[in-house]
């Protein structure tokens, strides 16, 4: 559970991996972030059009060299062209960095998480042919599939064809179940062939997103919420996911997104989940005075639970296995919205990269 790359620090984070199970990424590709995270116990990363879009904004200085370097060297590109290098640039920085925890943890631990594109929710053959690219990058690359129906096929074939996914764009047990599902059928066919089945996926929960759609519907239909029910149903939603999974000898792993307060982190210390946590979120945990002890086995107060279920029927939907199929999950809420959030991003991101080869001329230099 210890990490050399650790500070000696005995911050809150680095007594949750070292005295327990959990593991906690760093939900970014910037290095500095990353450095920070790899000294409180981080072992991972991950990235998404948001993320990298972020990154980018806030750093740019730093590649802007890059950037223009990959418009000179390549003047038959176009402007996806360059955005996709750039990104894959970014994230193998960071694998880099994190290719020694990789090696010592013997692949269990130390990747970082690529992002396949956004747009390509639809379409299983092409976000097949991207993972499989992206796998082909760095031995420690994670691909990231959204869990729409087509992402549910992608992630069986590419997991029949090797690849460590990172299943994501997912808030609900039904959606978590079908990914567990999904691995279990491409490892099956890969042990039929008598291929390596020592793969290590991971399905998020973007727990703090499902608070949100639950807020968002409450405000939408008028329902009167006892304050703070809805920040505890991504938590309730991962812990039910967990406690299946457990169940039914499911061989990927958990992972926690989308920090909304400390209960994302705190309610799953002791479990056997990864967290994924952005690097403000760090800070903030990391000065804290919340007691890391073990808490993924306290229950959700059923009274919130009840209410949750009996007012939302989204909840419902969320919070039971047979809630929705796979062909719901794309018009689910928290599904659209964070597609569409994902896509904006992308296309601002192609719009930084547009403005790099076809300077603004309105603009003074």
């Amino acid at each position: 559970m210890s990490n050399p790359e650790q500070t000696e620090v005995q911050s809150p984070l680095s007594l949750t991996t070292a005295n327990y199970i959990t593991d906690f990424w760093n939900d970014s590709c910037s290095l500095d972030e990353l450095k920070y995270a790899m000294a409180h116990g981080g072992v991972g990363a991950t990235t998404n059009p948001s993320i990298v879009l972020n990154v980018l904004k806030k750093e740019l200085p730093a590649w802007r060299g890059l950037l223009n370097q990959l418009i000179e060297d390549n003047p038959t590109w176009g402007e996806e062209d360059v955005a996709w290098r750039l990104i894959e640039e970014m994230g193998l920085r960071g694998a880099e960095l994190l290719m020694p925890v990789f090696e010592r943890e013997g692949g269990v631990k130390g990747r970082l998480s690529m992002q396949t594109n956004p747009c390509y929710f639809r379409n299983p053959e092409a976000l097949v042919k991207q993972s499989c690219h992206f796998h082909s990058l760095a031995p420690n690359i994670q691909v990231k599939i959204p869990v729409t129906a087509a992402g549910v096929a992608a992630i069986e074939e590419v997991t029949y064809q090797g690849v460590t996914i990172n299943a994501t764009v997912c808030f609900t047990v039904p959606q978590a179940v079908a990914v567990a599902e999904a691995v279990e059928r491409g490892l099956k066919r890969r042990a039929a062939e008598g291929k390596d089945c020592e793969i290590f996926p991971a399905c998020t929960i973007m727990v703090g997103r499902l608070d949100d759609w639950m807020k968002a519907v409450a405000a939408r239909d008028g329902i009167a919420l006892t304050p703070g029910y809805a920040d505890w149903a991504g938590v309730a939603a991962m812990k039910k996911a967990l406690a299946i999974y457990k169940e039914r000898g499911y061989r990927t792993r958990l992972l926690a997104a989308a920090y909304r307060s400390h209960l994302h982190w705190s309610e799953f210390i002791g479990g056997d989940v990864i967290l994924t946590i952005p690097h403000e979120w760090q800070v903030l945990f990391n000065n804290s005075k919340v007691e890391v002890k073990e808490r993924i086995n306290d229950p959700v107060d059923p009274k919130i639970i009840d209410e949750l279920y009996r007012l939302i029927p989204d909840f419902r939907r969320a919070y039971d296995v047979d809630g929705m199929t796979e062909q719901e999950f794309t018009q689910y809420g928290a599904t659209a919205r964070t597609l569409r959030g994902f896509c904006d991003h992308y296309h601002e991101l192609l719009s930084i990269v547009r403005d790099a080869m076809i300077p603004n001329p309105d603009k003074k230099k």
